[in-house]
């Protein structure tokens, strides 16, 4: 756990939680009995599974479900609420990762529920506060903020060095020639392990990566320079194009959920 844990009642299917992580803080890879919403406030967390990572940045959460091993990185101070649920709370709630919106009306119910303290009675204001947020997480926005990992280990290799060296033009031919394949066949075989083109999940994982560099205030040209990117307007055109918002409506979040 981080530090400043604290929760509402917890003998009952759905209790809140609100948490501290400092900078750099990790979690090794561990499961919960209980369903995790995740919402963070303040910094991003970056949450790895054996299929792939999910980046959760302030005013977004993490839908992890009972039993997922995971792992958890947190960049800049974040400050995290969120709701633990039992897996047989309700039958029709997603079991797959997702990063997924928070609507104002949940934030609210959860900032609520973490002020209960006694036991749940039967037909209360408390009991229908917590049965609302179970009807609202089933109708959360999924939002595209994972990277998915491919489980064949050359293209695992493959990813791993697109990871590490974001700054390079990873196309699709001359990535191929160097693995002495053909493009098609490249191309194949990383659409059917990921589910994405593999264009798509390079510029996935540079966006993934400069919302987490964004969130440590690197200055928006360094982001730019140090993803490949020619000048700062094209990282910012393809910022918004796949966030629908500027980095610096992106930074502004920051400020807005502190």
């Amino acid at each position: 756990m981080g530090k400043n844990f604290k929760h509402g009642f917890l003998d009952y299917p759905v209790y809140a939680f609100s948490e501290n992580y400092p900078h750099g803080h990790m979690e090794d890879w561990h499961s919960h009995d209980r369903i995790q919403l995740i919402h963070t406030l303040t910094g991003v967390i970056r949450i790895q599974t054996h299929e792939g990572i999910w980046i959760i940045p302030p005013g977004r959460g993490a839908w992890i479900p009972a039993q997922k091993k995971h792992a958890l990185l947190s960049s800049g101070d974040v400050k995290a609420r969120g709701v633990f649920i039992e897996a047989i709370a309700d039958t029709d709630l997603i079991n797959q990762c997702r990063v997924v919106a928070i609507p104002a009306l949940l934030r609210e119910l959860m900032s609520s529920a973490m002020q209960i303290q006694t036991t749940i009675q039967p037909n209360t204001r408390n009991e229908r506060l917590l049965q609302l947020i179970l009807d609202e997480v089933r109708i959360l926005p999924a939002l595209a903020f994972n990277l998915p990992d491919p489980q064949n280990p050359r293209l695992q290799q493959l990813c791993l060095n697109i990871k590490s060296h974001l700054d390079l033009n990873w196309n699709l031919e001359d990535t191929a020639q160097q693995l002495h394949i053909s493009s098609k066949t490249l191309a194949r075989h990383f659409q059917r392990e990921t589910g994405l083109h593999f264009s798509h999940w390079v510029r996935q994982a540079k966006l993934m990566q400069a919302m987490i560099d964004l969130a440590m205030k690197k200055p928006v040209l360094n982001v730019a320079i140090d993803l490949g990117y020619d000048s700062p307007s094209a990282f910012s055109a393809m910022f918004k194009r796949e966030l629908g918002m500027t980095p610096s409506d992106y930074l502004n979040q920051f400020q807005e959920n502190e």
